[in-house]
């Protein structure tokens, strides 16, 4: 995963089976709003997993990981994704089509010009496809959590680690975000039930449009980010 930024866990009966009791679990789930004109369900917290990552008694593959799951996103992405909605810019809305909505996670919009900062430092990312969909895929941009772990170093060089959520990186993202952009080959990386992808946490990423036939029940999956320090986040 070193050099690339992530990495793609082969099918394994362990995983299938714990993505089939979260898609079971999901049926239960009462039903949210939906952004992009009802093409795409956020999922944030979504999933009723415990706190050890099992669902339904049916034990989480990768527990081991980490000591405590919070709930899991389950992203739903619907045939035709992504619309635009009202309120959403004609920019931000070909940002989401031609991009993929590429971001790094952790960096919250703060604001009523979306300012950002790093509020959520994660240790990992870990998806696990929930049903057969593999349309709309999670995109990666190969190497660029090496350009962006780069230019954080940079950006908090110098700051105690407990205030560099107080730092407004929203400049330094976006140029080194462009950086990537230009360098790091653009990679589609769809996922069958049974198994999972394992991001860097500086790794840039996105959703790509749908494209072709699909179920009308979108495509879901189920995505955890755990905690860490904010000194351990700039390894």
């Amino acid at each position: 995963m070193v050099g690339v930024g992530y990495e793609l866990r082969p099918f394994d009966p362990a995983v299938e089976r714990w993505a089939q009791a979260a898609c079971a679990a999901m049926q239960t789930v009462e039903p949210h709003p939906r952004r992009h004109c009802g093409t795409w369900f956020v999922g944030v917290d979504a999933l009723p997993n415990a706190p050890d990552g099992s669902v339904a008694g049916v034990p989480m593959p990768f527990a081991t990981m980490t000591p405590e799951w919070h709930r899991a996103q389950v992203s739903i992405v619907y045939r035709g994704y992504p619309r635009q909605d009202p309120d959403e810019n004609d920019a931000a809305h070909r940002f989401r089509l031609n991009r993929d909505a590429a971001h790094m996670d952790g960096l919250l919009p703060e604001g009523p010009t979306k300012r950002r900062h790093l509020r959520e430092p994660h240790q990992f990312i870990i998806g696990m496809s929930l049903n057969a969909a593999e349309v709309s895929p999670l995109v990666v941009w190969e190497g660029s959590h090496m350009i962006m772990g780069d230019a954080f170093r940079r950006a908090y060089a110098g700051i105690p680690s407990e205030a560099w959520g107080d730092v407004d990186v929203t400049e330094i993202y976006q140029d080194a975000r462009r950086k990537v952009f230009a360098t790091c080959p653009r990679k589609e990386v769809p996922t069958r039930v049974g198994e999972a992808v394992i991001l860097h946490r500086h790794l840039i990423h996105g959703v790509a449009p749908w494209m072709g036939a699909g179920p009308d029940d979108g495509r879901m999956i189920a995505y955890f980010r755990p905690l860490t320090t904010y000194a351990a986040w700039d390894v």
